[in-house]
């Protein structure tokens, strides 16, 4: 048997180790991922079998087995052979913490006590990985590596674990599924329901910019008045173009002569954004098609694609003029008009840093220089995919070593009887980094910005005319995709308010890991919490409902704030700033306080909230549009406090209503507020729903007509109307098919509450309307209409439509 063994991560780079040192370093074996799970909880206490609101914490670590599935069983035992005999492993698993994780926990897990050499190359081509094994370092130089990898899996298991059993016991008691909680899984989900809601409740506000020609010796171009509090009443707007005509006067000129750096080099995640934004990938396909070109047979023209920075190392400045030069040789790289000498930028700002590596273990992703030479052979073998990620790597490596782009900025002003007219333009002076990017433009360079102005001098006189009234209105946050939804998970400190520690967060790295964040969104996605429409990435319904039980259970849940000190704590490790044992209790700590707070809500009688996240309770659908405007009115009229929740919660409203509206002479509420029982045709409807989505009818809205139309419309796709044949709204939903109502004829009706559902007579005076984003031509031709106080119906509107629509205010 031989004395020494080389480990690797996967059977592919087994074989690009074999083809590049052959059988000098042992036996080469690949493991396949993981090749150990951790125990379960009942592995190490029975007892925790049954779920229970406790934290799992064991004494000391939970320990490993191995793991099931593919040929693992048969690739561990042939590690485990052949360590009997070795008194030598080399491992050359990923350069990443998860890599050191992989191939170190086989060794422990096997008590392996003989010389390990650790091996980490950042490219798969012959040449990298022979160097590679020459600067070979003894592994317990990377103990802290492996301290921070073992710091996380364990205490995702324990936080992951005890918070899902915990949720489901407390708050989901009864229910037939399980609330799943996940460090990082579920504050990504509350990321994308927090956006959806905001875009659900954006009201927009119309607001006027007045746009006039100004006429000067040069030539002529626009300028703009956009205060920063906007115009919102047209009054105004017409003063200042009264304003504006035919004013003459002198311009205030400034110019100065400025530079802009090029972009940073990529990782994992800039690369994710950018091909979801400009190709439509998904962040899973961004990784695949990196990941190919990384260690794909015949391939390996990348370096590292799982980068957490985007820096590189001094070392790599020797590189420079090997990788350019080949770069220029056909393809379409040669017109770029890198300088002789490159331009070697150093430091924080620019691109060889070394400080900006600590704690990380792979630099920013860059052509393979051991390959570069090759490029030609390998071109015709890539996809097309393959090419456009090569093609995006391979420019932002030249742009990093191009001049700045050099250019003059000139702002104009004019001051119009005290109104504020601007104009402001680009001139080029030397496109530098730019040059790299002819076909595509930074964001700030379009619009009036980008006007080309004429020779303007600081004085001169400048004539007015032809002003105009540009009609604008507020739009709400984009939708994510996953590539900016990634962002969002690196960028988690801006999540938080506290300004001390939004600045500390700045330095962690987010949540998740470049490696998972992309699994933990398809994991999702899987879960039915979240699903594509397009580009963009939205919440379902169940999605928005878990969101909701979880963040009234204890906001931590939900906080991206909160996993993203732990993600800090946890990077700590490998710098040596915290212990891992120090890692895992701080995490502990966390889950331990919500888990008390979880239970102290269960002493108080909070009710349970299972059924609501899966749509088959009552505790979060909201109450019917009629039922708001009653208890709208009530408000009104007593001029008492509503509860908090009473329009999202039809509970909470029929207490509301049951409590304060007027009496009969028998004790009865007026406007019949008992329980009308569910038509069959109710029923029917319900019934067909709840099989096609795989949900339980609760027992409230068996009974109650009222209760159940509102668990109807929680839970089915609404079908928008449609503005006109080009322009059509996709639902936003669960991804579950579903069941299509009864046909119905005039005289059938859906029975439910009449006093309840009762139309709303028409107005006599102007009623103030709420109008979420995108629904403004529906709202125009119901009889709505816009004037400075906002939305609102005229006199003599039908508000029906409106409060079925939950519109009024």
């Amino acid at each position: 048997m031989a004395d020494q063994i080389v480990i690797t991560e996967k059977t592919s780079q087994a074989r690009d180790v074999r083809a590049a040192i052959g059988s000098r370093y042992g036996d080469v074996l690949p493991a396949e991922g993981h090749l150990f799970d951790l125990l379960e909880p009942e592995d190490v206490v029975p007892a925790w079998k049954r779920w229970s609101p406790i934290l799992l914490r064991p004494e000391g670590l939970y320990g490993t087995r191995p793991a099931e599935g593919g040929n693992k069983a048969a690739k561990l035992k042939a590690i485990r052979e052949a360590l009997r005999t070795a008194k030598q492993v080399w491992l050359a698993t990923d350069c990443d913490r998860e890599g050191q994780l992989i191939g170190q926990e086989i060794l422990e897990h096997y008590e392996y006590r003989g010389q390990v050499m650790r091996v980490l190359f950042t490219a798969q081509d012959s040449q990298t990985i022979r160097d590679a094994f020459g600067r070979a370092k003894p592994n317990i130089e990377y103990a802290r590596l492996y301290a921070a990898a073992v710091a996380r899996r364990q205490a995702d298991q324990i936080y992951n674990l005890s918070l899902t059993r915990t949720a489901t016991v407390i708050l989901g008691q009864g229910a037939r599924r399980v609330i799943g909680v996940g460090r990082v899984k579920t504050p990504t989900l509350a990321i994308v329901c927090k956006r959806e809601l905001e875009i659900r409740n954006f009201v927009p506000l119309a607001y006027f910019e007045i746009v006039v020609t100004a006429k000067v010796a040069g030539g002529q171009f626009q300028m703009r008045h956009a205060p920063q509090d906007r115009i919102v009443k047209r009054e105004i707007a017409r003063d200042v173009v009264k304003a504006a005509e035919g004013f003459e006067s002198a311009l205030a000129v400034r110019v100065e002569d400025k530079r802009q750096g090029p972009p940073k080099l990529h990782d994992l995640p800039s690369l994710q954004k950018l091909c979801g934004s400009r190709f439509g990938w998904s962040a899973s396909k961004t990784l695949e098609v990196a990941q190919e070109l990384y260690d794909g047979q015949g391939k390996k023209i990348v370096t590292y694609p799982r980068a957490e920075v985007r820096y590189l190392p001094q070392s790599l400045i020797s590189d420079v003029p090997r990788i350019i030069a080949e770069l220029r040789v056909g393809q379409s790289f040669g017109a770029i008009p890198v300088p002789e000498p490159p331009v070697i930028r150093r430091g924080a700002s620019g691109t060889f840093y070394d400080k900006g590596l600590e704690g990380a273990s792979h630099h920013a992703v860059i052509p393979n220089v051991n390959v570069i030479d090759k490029l030609s052979e390998v071109w015709p073998r890539l996809s097309s995919d393959e090419k456009k990620l090569f093609d995006v790597i391979a420019r932002a490596y030249m742009a990093a070593l191009m001049p700045d782009f050099r250019y003059r900025q000139t702002t104009a002003t004019l001051d119009v009887h005290g109104f504020e007219f601007r104009a402001a333009g680009r001139q080029p002076i030397d496109l530098g980094w730019r040059a790299a990017f002819p076909e595509w433009q930074p964001a700030d360079e379009k619009g009036d910005e980008a006007q080309l102005l004429p020779p303007l001098r600081n004085g001169e006189t400048a004539q007015l005319q032809d002003p105009k009234i540009e009609n604008r209105e507020t739009r709400p946050p984009p939708r994510y995709n996953e590539g900016t939804l990634i962002e969002a998970m690196q960028n988690a400190w801006r999540f938080v308010d506290d300004e001390i520690l939004r600045n500390r967060l700045k330095e962690a790295k987010g949540i998740g890991t470049p490696a998972t964040r992309a699994e933990i969104i398809g994991g999702l996605k899987k879960q039915g919490f979240l699903i594509a429409q397009g580009k963009n990435i939205v919440p379902t319904e169940t999605g928005l409902s878990l969101f909701g039980v979880l963040k009234q259970a204890d906001p931590a849940l939900v906080d991206p704030g909160v996993t993203a000190q732990l993600e800090c704590l946890l990077d700590d490790v490998v710098v040596g700033k915290q212990e891992m044992v120090g890692a895992i209790d701080a995490v502990c700590d966390v889950a331990e306080r919500i888990i008390s707070k979880l239970k102290e809500g269960a002493i108080a009688g909070r009710p349970s909230l299972l059924g609501s996240a899966g749509g088959n309770g009552t505790g979060t659908y909201p109450p019917t549009p009629a039922m708001k405007r009653f208890a709208d009115s009530l408000v009104r009229q007593k001029g008492i406090k509503p509860p908090p929740g009473y329009k999202t919660s039809i509970s909470i409203c029929r207490k509301f209503l049951s409590e304060h509206a007027p009496k009969k002479s028998g004790g009865e509420t007026a406007g019949k507020l008992d329980p009308k029982p569910v038509s069959p045709a109710q029923l029917l409807y319900a019934r067909k729903l709840a099989q096609g989505k795989g949900l339980v009818i609760p027992d409230d809205a068996r009974t109650n007509s009222a209760a159940m139309s509102a668990w109807i419309d929680t839970n089915r796709v609404k079908k928008r109307r449609k503005l006109n044949r080009k322009t059509s709204n996709r639902p936003v939903g669960s991804a579950a098919p579903q069941a299509a109502p009864p046909k119905r004829s005039r005289k059938q009706k859906v029975d439910t509450d009449p006093a309840l559902l009762a139309s709303v007579p028409a107005n006599s005076i102007r009623t103030p309307l709420r109008i979420p984003y995108g629904n403004n031509e529906v709202a125009l031709k119901l009889g709505a209409r816009y004037g400075s106080e906002g939305w609102y119906a005229p006199p003599g509107v039908d508000l029906s439509a409106f409060g079925e629509r939950g519109w009024l205010l």
